[in-house]
């Protein structure tokens, strides 16, 4: 008698506690589309919000999209100087599971404003930058995820490790913890896969320093772009990518990255850039994201989720850089399980 009065209190205490988080899940979905109590209202859920910098006050663009008050993720854009345009796609997927996320511009890129000032584009004060957006935003340990890929990837590596404290969760999309590494990969793994003849004609202009030749860009889109970038007939490539591409801001983006994806080039100022010793003081809950055609090595992508102390590895077999793009159903099917398993409590690094 005893054993079945025990049993049945288990039971009892499964199904209430059941009962008692279904309401919660319901309310978050229920009013995830509701703007009434928001300042933002009127926008849409677009803010500018002033930034201070060393050479004065701009502003970036941000909108906001859905209601959660546990799941709030921000996103930040690659490049450097390209625009939120290439996360369009996740309103096909985070919507359906009531996940609440930022679209942003930092300062500099299309939406944003753009001063002409080289002294503004370093790491340290896009970092700031991000801290002063989640201050605006509201967004606290409590909810804030953030989310970056390639250069998004390095500017939310260095946030975490100057404030961790502020995140939720971390999301490093296709970008490695070194750029030395990421320019091996590329001269030295993905080059020689090239049709020689074609990747003699790269490395001529390259050399020659003939960056504005629009045979330049013409090939790497064609032979180079269309294997690791995104792998799909340039025809094909979505209008939000080709919308992307065409909103960038050159001058942000050579002088950080250089003339184009295919490595680092001349004297960029990421191509020093190094933060692998220090990856291992990250604690917060961390996914990892590599894809087999990536412009990014995904062995690396695989050693950062071991390397900081609560990571997790989302192998993405069909994509490449762009991989929400070209292999959408592993790319969101590991990210919203890392949202939801870090919310809930039930994340465990692997």
């Amino acid at each position: 008698m005893k054993l079945k009065i025990l049993i049945y209190s288990v039971i009892s205490i499964f199904f209430f506690s059941n009962c008692q988080e279904k309401p919660k899940d319901n309310a978050i979905k229920a009013n995830y589309l509701d703007f009434s109590q928001r300042d933002d209202q009127s926008t849409g859920g677009i803010k500018m919000i002033p930034i201070k910098t060393p050479k004065g006050t701009f502003k970036v663009w941000t909108k906001t999209v859905g209601n959660n008050p546990k799941i709030k993720v921000l996103l930040l854009h690659g490049g450097p100087g390209l625009t939120h345009e290439l996360y369009e796609c996740f309103d096909g997927y985070f919507p359906n599971e009531s996940i609440e996320y930022i679209y942003y511009d930092q300062l500099g890129s299309y939406y944003s404003d753009q001063p002409k000032d080289n002294s503004l584009w370093t790491n340290e004060r896009f970092v700031e930058e991000v801290e002063q957006v989640r201050i605006a935003l509201g967004l606290d340990s409590s909810n804030f995820y953030l989310m970056g890929q390639s250069w998004g990837g390095i500017l939310a590596m260095e946030y975490a490790l100057k404030y961790q404290k502020n995140l939720k969760g971390l999301i490093i999309s296709n970008m490695m913890a070194s750029a030395k590494e990421y320019n091996a990969y590329a001269k030295d793994v993905l080059a020689p896969q090239m049709d020689p003849k074609i990747l003699k004609q790269l490395q001529d202009i390259e050399k020659n320093n003939d960056f504005d030749n629009p045979k330049y860009s013409e090939l790497l889109f064609k032979y180079y772009y269309t294997e690791h970038i995104l792998r799909k007939p340039l025809d094909q490539w979505p209008e939000s990518i080709n919308r992307c591409f065409k909103h960038i801001n050159p001058d942000v983006y050579v002088f950080m990255q250089g003339h184009s994806e295919f490595g680092i080039t001349g004297n960029a100022s990421l191509k020093n850039w190094d933060v692998k010793a220090r990856l291992k003081t990250l604690t917060v809950p961390t996914l990892s994201i590599g894809s087999k055609y990536d412009t990014m090595d995904p062995e690396h992508m695989k050693w950062i989720a071991h390397e900081v102390q609560n990571g997790r590895f989302l192998f993405c077999p069909n994509g490449s850089h762009l991989s929400q793009y070209d292999d959408p159903k592993n790319y969101f099917t590991g990210v919203i399980k890392f949202l939801k398993d870090v919310d809930n409590g039930e994340f465990k690094k692997g």
